[in-house]
């Protein structure tokens, strides 16, 4: 996809730090939301949870926004429980954020809290991606397989439509989903990771704009995998590297 100047504002925090890179003058806030979702999901309908962090700010005086999805939690099997995906969504932030602190962009160190939502929830059971009393997260796997062990991840990619429910609008969202099935130390894991979004009614190009958010985002996780001899492969798909 070829990048306009209408589409060069920044979309992940990687365009943040590449434009830091560049001198570009640049100020960075986040805010929080965790919004409920009906998602469709081949035949199933469920509602879900997902925890959003807005960036803004400016860059050479000019506004930006965007939003990144960190986590989707439910009270069923379909995805992480909410009160484990909200620890998985504060360990990929705090990520982020010692990626824009190493490169010079400070911000208020803020975080999710699962207290804030107005819903109830049970308390979190152990499972399958609970090791040492918490959840992992992707990198957690590449620090095992850089320490020697064999880890091997199927890829499928999917694009889900859901309706996103704010207090005095609904937004019907399609998201571009990761699913990996993880097998190392002879156990199994999955994770799902939201790559990017765009609106279903898509009336000013979005789509194509997410598609290559997403796709650059895999790029970067795939570089990662290759650097810890992963192996890895999309299910249903060729090559290795696959791509929304």
């Amino acid at each position: 996809m070829k990048i306009t100047t209408k589409n060069r504002h920044p979309r992940r925090i990687t365009d943040l730090i590449d434009l830091a890179g560049k001198g570009a003058e640049l100020t960075c806030f986040t805010s929080f939301e965790i919004v409920p979702v009906n998602f469709a999901h081949k035949t199933q309908m469920f509602q879900a949870y997902i925890f959003l962090c807005r960036y803004s700010g400016t860059i050479n005086g000019e506004a930006y926004m965007f939003r990144k999805c960190y986590a989707r939690g439910c009270p069923h099997n379909l995805c992480p429980h909410v009160s484990q995906a909200v620890m998985i969504a504060n360990r990929y932030l705090q990520r982020d954020y010692a990626k824009l602190k190493k490169n010079g962009i400070h911000l208020q160190e803020k975080l999710f809290r699962l207290e804030e939502m107005m819903v109830k929830y049970e308390d979190m059971d152990q499972d399958e991606n609970n090791f040492h009393g918490g959840p992992l997260t992707l990198h957690d796997y590449i620090t095992i397989a850089k320490e020697g062990n064999s880890v091997s991840i199927d890829i499928d990619l999917e694009l889900v439509p859901a309706v996103e429910h704010f207090a005095s609008h609904e937004n019907a969202q399609t998201f571009l989903m990761g699913n990996f099935s993880i097998t190392t130390l002879g156990r199994k894991s999955s994770f799902q990771r939201c790559l990017a979004c765009f609106p279903t009614e898509d009336n000013n190009g979005e789509k194509n704009i997410a598609v290559h958010t997403a796709n650059e985002r895999l790029k970067l996780l795939y570089t990662e995998f290759d650097t810890a001899e992963i192996q890895y492969h999309g299910v249903g798909a060729q090559p290795d590297r696959r791509q929304c």
